[in-house]
């Protein structure tokens, strides 16, 4: 029997314990907003949005390594994988900014970066590319989500300097691994000839 390491990984459908993680980020998403909005009068801090925020980052880290360990790859995981995390991380920091606990602008910052490059990986899609994800870019959304965590996290009510400084490092990371993704695009669109 050939080593797992060196054939190619083989195709799964969307029932495969890695995507059913992914799938089960999306559903809870919604729960954690309202977690969030309900304890507005704490500005979103809550050990409920704080347990459950932690538990869909565990479906975040848990997927891919399900993924890696059975040796697959799944087209819909790869479609469902970012747009779970984009629509955590992105509706997770809005309520924040509803209740109060974030200020608008570097939220918009995190969304415009991610729905550019979501736009951007399209075209280079149609173009044939498929440029994969930095290590840097998977670390972004720990970072991101990271900084959600603290700003639910209820001893943490009254530090916003912490909160504050969790968020624009997060700004930071999000912009830098933004601009890596479009030099690489540009890059590997140059080589091609187009």
């Amino acid at each position: 029997m050939p080593d797992a390491h060196t054939t190619e990984p083989r195709q799964v459908g969307i029932t495969h314990p890695a995507n059913l993680l992914t799938l089960a980020r999306l559903l809870f998403a919604p729960l954690l907003f309202w977690f969030v909005l309900d304890a507005e009068a704490t500005g979103g801090a809550s050990w409920a949005a704080f347990g459950l925020g932690f538990a869909l980052a565990g479906t975040d880290f848990f997927d891919g390594r399900v993924a890696r360990r059975s040796n697959v790859v799944s087209r819909s995981g790869a479609f469902l994988d970012p747009l779970a995390d984009k629509i955590a991380v992105i509706g997770g920091a809005y309520c924040l900014v509803y209740v109060e606990r974030y200020w608008w602008l570097p939220v918009t910052i995190i969304a415009l970066r991610e729905f550019g490059i979501t736009a951007w990986r399209s075209r280079w899609a149609r173009e044939g590319l498929a440029l994969p994800a930095r290590t840097s870019a998977k670390y972004k959304t720990f970072v991101q989500g990271g900084a959600l965590l603290l700003a639910v996290l209820p001893t943490l009510r009254e530090q916003e300097a912490i909160v504050d400084a969790a968020l624009w490092v997060a700004v930071l990371w999000t912009v830098v691994t933004g601009v890596q993704y479009l030099i690489d695009g540009q890059n590997a669109l140059s080589t091609t000839g187009d």
